[in-house]
């Protein structure tokens, strides 16, 4: 019996041993992959070619999905794990473009709080693209680039402005932006546009180049594809046109609208959102109910939510506070919430099946208009 034991551990260090030669085979074919990605991307920029082709990447999913069958493995697993490549090889030819054709060719920008997180996102993605960065921030910023504790103190001579500071500062900056009144394009990149309404006008007004974006991705965004670009319309259409063309080398969605419009859908898309997973997270915490015991009683469903909820606990509080509070469309959404929430259980306590079922009824129809 003791020899048996000790064959069968022979057998499964050797397994396991057999098991890390492949994975090491692996992972030594995802570099010969990448390193093909690569090249591809250097011809895509030489033929001056879209880097995204739909066409391709449908050819690539329906070629491992039938190497897949005869091989006997998972379509799922071919999917997955093509997809996984696939983005990063994307991610690469895009980070390739945005060096190739970058704009910047030396010229000087200043990212004031260039030391948050969204702030240093945009002083990497410029500087890739060839522009010298200067970071004006309190704190302490990424020691590759200049850095000044105080804007105030900065020329404020550079070519771009990049404003990346709270919602309720970058009003206040703003109006010295509007004092000083830089040559320069300023761009603002602040989540709402309400609350800063006044001195967005009034910087182009005083004929300022002004452009007002909102990026809709974090700052762990790698890959721009499928990302969207909200361009706010403000009348500089020169200043537009050139942060335009920051993104051209990207395979970032841009969208034009109205600052109203903007704030208003904002307080939906993100407003809601937040409050709903803020809100998730808040009753399970003061349920009572222990968390090793919810994961033993875990749902698809269940764990597909708390995976959103654990993103959003994670994120920026007093940004995500600033989106609750400053939005002037903001209590249209929370009361949206409320109210549904409210129809639910009276729905739930009246016994109305008829009724329960009209809301998800009404609620596939809704998204089903959505194409989700």
């Amino acid at each position: 019996m003791m020899k048996d034991r000790e064959d069968t551990s022979l057998d499964l260090t050797a397994l396991r041993h057999e098991l890390a030669g492949l994975d090491q085979k692996i992972l030594e074919l995802v570099v010969m992959r990448q390193d093909a990605a690569t090249r591809i991307g250097q011809l895509k920029d030489k033929l001056v070619e879209d880097p995204r082709n739909y066409a391709q990447e449908k050819e690539v999913m329906e070629r491992a999905q039938k190497a897949s069958r005869a091989l006997g493995l998972p379509e799922s697993l071919a999917d997955e794990l093509l997809l996984l490549l696939s983005r990063h090889s994307l991610t690469t030819q895009e980070q390739q473009r945005v060096e190739f054709q970058g704009k910047g060719d030396g010229r000087r920008v200043l990212v004031i709080g260039g030391a948050g997180r969204m702030g240093l996102w945009f002083a990497r993605f410029l500087n890739t693209q060839g522009f010298v960065v200067e970071i004006a921030d309190p704190r302490e910023s990424a020691g590759e680039y200049s850095h000044i504790s105080d804007w105030r103190k900065a020329s404020l001579d550079q070519e771009i402005i990049v404003v990346a500071c709270p919602i309720s500062t970058a009003s206040e900056i703003l109006e010295g932006l509007l004092t000083r009144r830089p040559p320069g394009v300023i761009l603002d990149i602040s989540s709402l546009k309400s609350p800063i309404r006044d001195q967005l006008f009034s910087l182009v007004g005083a004929g300022l180049q002004v452009c007002s974006i909102h990026p809709m991705f974090g700052p762990d965004t790698r890959l721009l594809s499928g990302q969207h670009i909200i361009f706010i319309k403000l009348g500089a259409e020169e200043a537009s046109r050139e942060v335009r063309r920051l993104f051209e080398p990207t395979m970032a969605e841009l969208v034009e609208m109205d600052l109203e419009d903007h704030d208003r859908l904002i307080a939906y898309v993100l407003g809601l959102s937040h409050a709903l997973n803020i809100a998730f997270f808040t009753a399970l915490e003061e349920s009572g109910e222990a968390a090793p015991r919810l994961d033993r009683l875990s749902s698809t469903t269940f764990d597909s939510q708390l995976a959103v909820a654990a993103r959003v606990a994670r994120d920026n509080p007093h940004l995500y506070f600033e989106i609750q509070s400053l939005n002037e469309y903001g209590g249209e959404a929370l009361s949206a919430l409320l109210d549904a929430v409210e129809r639910l259980r009276s729905v739930v306590r009246a016994g109305d099946e008829k009724a329960f079922t009209l809301l998800m009824e009404k609620g596939l129809e809704y998204l089903d208009r959505r194409g989700t």
